[in-house]
């Protein structure tokens, strides 16, 4: 092991996976990894942290590590497994060592609600603005504090999205799938009525987005950051926080850099 890049390593698996559970009791007993399902923070002297399960799992772990530096390698045991590899890899430890590392910066969402309290939080896929009741959203689009639709977006909402998340809601919205070295971002309008030929944009990632919401007492908005929820919102402030990275390890093969391109081919394959 003397030679190894990581020499410490923990697992982390789902809870209410069998598949999951099974595959993590079989690494152990194969590599003699850490166990830390049951305290994900505990990972003082762990140089890289193994996690069995679908994204799900894998965001709400990148949210508690947000001030972590700590390299994380994903094994699909869900569903989708965007930002994990595949589970059927045999030497995992000799893969593991030769994945290459992608560095994700999420999003910083600033929000600020009807009553004036304020609450700060990330995203790693994207942030979304909904109507809460049955009232269409009016939504101002500030780009670097300068408003950039004639008038108020109306519709459900809107969402902004990054490169690793482009293929997840983004993407059922009909918005662009964006290569991960580009360095930009999609807006993306959701269920849009006016202006009704308005069907997103494309941003650079240094951007800042402000979003007002118009008569936020009656035309009721949440904003959600990934998972987390913040209701009844009246101005939203977006931009990439650099402070931040997240080291993901991918199979040398597929790469998440890989896996974005290859999905905007994936609805043509036979």
């Amino acid at each position: 092991m003397k030679n190894r890049k990581f020499k410490n390593i923990a697992i982390i698996s789902a809870f209410n996976n069998k598949i999951a559970a099974d595959k993590k009791r079989q690494l152990i007993k194969k590599y003699d990894l850490i166990d830390i399902s049951n305290d994900p923070l505990k990972i003082k002297d762990i140089d890289l942290v193994i996690v069995l399960g679908g994204d799900g799992l894998m965001l709400h772990l990148l949210h508690k590590y947000e001030n972590k530096n700590i390299n994380i390698y994903g094994i699909n045991c869900g569903t989708v497994g965007f930002l994990t590899n595949s589970s059927k890899e045999k030497d995992l430890i000799g893969v593991i060592e030769n994945s290459q590392i992608t560095v994700l910066h999420p999003l910083r969402m600033d929000v600020e609600t009807i009553d004036n309290k304020k609450y700060s939080s990330i995203a790693i896929n994207e942030v979304a603005l909904l109507r809460q009741t049955n009232q269409a959203a009016k939504i101002k689009i500030k780009i670097n504090n300068k408003e950039r639709l004639p008038s108020a977006l109306i519709g459900d909402g809107i969402l902004l999205s990054t490169p690793a998340g482009s293929t997840a809601y983004n993407m059922s919205l009909r918005g662009p799938i964006i290569p991960l070295g580009s360095k930009m971002l999609a807006l993306t309008p959701i269920s849009p009525f006016r202006p009704r030929n308005w069907h997103g944009a494309i941003l650079p990632c240094s951007v800042e987005v402000k979003l007002d919401i118009v008569d936020p007492e009656n035309r009721q908005v949440s904003a959600t950051a990934d998972f987390i929820e913040f209701r009844n919102v009246k101005t939203v402030t977006i931009r990439e926080d650099k402070d931040i990275s997240f080291n993901l390890l991918f199979d040398s093969n597929h790469s998440l850099e890989e896996r974005i391109i290859r999905e905007q081919f994936a609805s043509y394959q036979d």
